[in-house]
């Protein structure tokens, strides 16, 4: 199974930190984010992953080159896609198009989430439903929301912090504003439906091809554990949210 992570972004939250190194190669409990999200792909079944890199990107891959070394006996692939300009996670997948040239379902994961999502229920609601995109969504306090009807297919987005928002589509019933985990499975003709010029995000890009008329839904995981490490003051809280065990597995692959 084929997989992309998102790790292209200044990190620019992370302070000195930051500009130091890029976001992707910080360290949680002494694990670089980039490692840890590796680790837990490959654990659930992704042998195939593309990373794509910008803000100090010669750093992140020396990082692949010796992950490959270390990890070449367990066949898994490690691709980069460098940008020379930020395209925005939409633009970041789109380029990378090429490399999910199989016509499978591939998933794409932030480099700065840490969560114990189970990805493989994540796939399979993707393939059960049909949709072009599948998003893993729950319920937690957030500024920014995805709207999403009775049937679970996305319909609009709002921020509560500026009072905006956008609906793509009429709903099927009352809406839920649920937050999105930075996780999603992605079918490859979504991509040929695309008509954004990058930068854009690929929440703009789930908007765009709902308001086609096709189908984004939306993969409710209350139960998982989720945190977003995009500043420094979130990985004290993710160190209380995760015990020993998470990260000692997450180390394994390191």
């Amino acid at each position: 199974m084929k997989a992309m992570i998102l790790a292209a972004g200044r990190g620019t939250r992370l302070g000195r930190l930051g500009r130091q190194r890029p976001k992707a190669l910080v360290e949680i409990q002494g694990i670089p984010l980039l490692a840890g999200v590796i680790s837990r792909l490959a654990r659930q079944g992704f042998r195939e992953i593309i990373v794509n890199t910008h803000h100090l990107a010669d750093q992140v891959s020396e990082f692949l080159t010796d992950y490959r070394r270390r990890h070449r006996p367990d066949g898994l692939t490690l691709e980069v896609s460098p940008e020379e300009q930020l395209l925005d996670t939409g633009g970041g997948v789109q380029r990378a198009g090429w490399f999910f040239d199989d016509g499978k379902p591939f998933l794409v994961h932030n480099v700065d989430v840490l969560s114990d999502l189970h990805l493989g229920r994540l796939l399979q609601a993707h393939l059960d439903s049909g949709a072009l995109a599948t998003l893993a969504v729950h319920r937690r306090k957030s500024s920014r929301r995805l709207l999403f009807d009775s049937g679970g297919s996305l319909c609009g987005w709002q921020s509560l912090a500026t009072g905006q928002e956008r609906m793509a589509r009429s709903p099927d019933g009352p809406l839920s504003p649920l937050s999105f985990m930075g996780i999603q499975v992605i079918s490859p003709a979504l991509l040929g439906r695309l008509t954004l010029p990058p930068p854009f995000s690929l929440v703009d890009a789930y908007l765009e091809v709902a308001g086609q008329g096709q189908p984004i839904r939306g993969h409710r995981a209350d139960e998982a554990r989720w945190a977003d490490l995009g500043s420094r003051e979130r990985f004290k809280q993710a160190e209380e949210l995760f015990e020993p065990d998470f990260f000692a597995a997450l180390r394994k692959g390191v």
